[in-house]
């Protein structure tokens, strides 16, 4: 299969790509920077030049292609509420137009969403993704690519929890890290007790080809490797590792992502293991935490 992948370079989405051509299929990745297009070109990529924002690339990349895979988001999605705005509406555009390419085709087309949060339990497959809070506009993209499947697209969306780890490095976990290393503390948000699920890049790159090769239209599954580490051992595995005392912060020392953090937010992957034969191999969050340099 010839697929076309936006966000190519990125944790998950360099470990997609490597998991695809490995499994004898041909990518055709997008690349906004010399950088990213040599970085494609040396995994064995072919490159179409062009942003997320540039609306007839990505039209011309999926005519392109037997598949989609849709992993970009903008960097100022890390740059405070407003940032974050700006990059969910800038996907949402990206992938009304990829999914529109693939009307009556039939054709595979898989994107991205966070897990949902559920209170008291672990949430799973079969719960609706959150359409109030900070990324409620990304929930309502994803419905609506899934909702194509009513119009010959074959539309599914992989759930990543909130570490995408790889080498000690990613998601929540690695903006813990990145804080510490700027405040000088290994701080964490209330008591610690909360729960993120986490899973090793390699190991949902392997979901990412299981889902685009043969999930049914309209389905939704969890890359969830760690069904919930608690936020303090997290912490205490980056001081130690950083030489920092760890303690509790208050909310707004994480800045817009204060309130996400603070949420106790594990997630189940028992259906798409159980339907998809998907097995994770690859180290847990807490022993992968143990690559990181002081």
């Amino acid at each position: 299969m010839r697929v076309f992948v936006t966000g190519g370079t990125g944790t998950i989405g360099s470990a997609v790509v490597a998991e695809l051509l490995e499994s004898d299929h041909t990518v055709l990745a997008l690349a906004r920077s010399d950088r990213s297009e040599a970085a494609l070109r040396s995994a064995g990529a072919e490159v179409l030049r062009g942003g997320l924002a540039d609306l007839d690339v990505l039209h011309r990349g999926a005519d392109q292609a037997d598949g989609v895979i849709s992993l970009a988001f903008g960097d100022n999605g890390m740059g405070g509420s407003d940032g974050l705005e700006q990059a969910v509406a800038e996907e949402a555009a990206a992938m009304a137009v990829l999914g529109e390419s693939l009307i009556g085709s039939d054709r595979p087309i898989v994107t991205v969403s966070g897990t949902p949060w559920v209170s008291g339990r672990a949430s799973t497959e079969a719960d609706p993704l959150p359409l109030e809070g900070p990324v409620a506009g990304r929930a309502r993209s994803v419905d609506a690519l899934l909702g194509l499947s009513e119009h010959g697209v074959r539309a599914t969306a992989v759930r990543m929890p909130r570490t995408v780890h790889n080498d000690g490095r990613g998601g929540f976990a690695g903006l813990l890290v990145a804080r510490a290393r700027r405040s000088g503390v290994a701080g964490y948000p209330g008591d610690g007790s909360q729960r993120w699920p986490a899973v090793h890049a390699l190991d949902a790159a392997a979901l990412f080809r299981l889902v685009l090769e043969s999930a049914p239209a309209g389905t939704a599954w969890h890359a969830v490797a760690d069904e919930g580490d608690a936020v303090v051992d997290i912490a205490a595995v980056i001081g130690r590792r950083l030489g920092l005392r760890v303690q509790s912060l208050p909310d707004d020392a994480f800045g817009s992502f204060g309130p996400i953090f603070a949420m106790d937010q594990p997630a189940s992957s028992a259906y798409t293991r159980a339907t998809l034969g998907w097995q994770p191999t690859h180290p847990n969050l807490i022993d992968d935490l143990e690559h990181i340099q002081a």
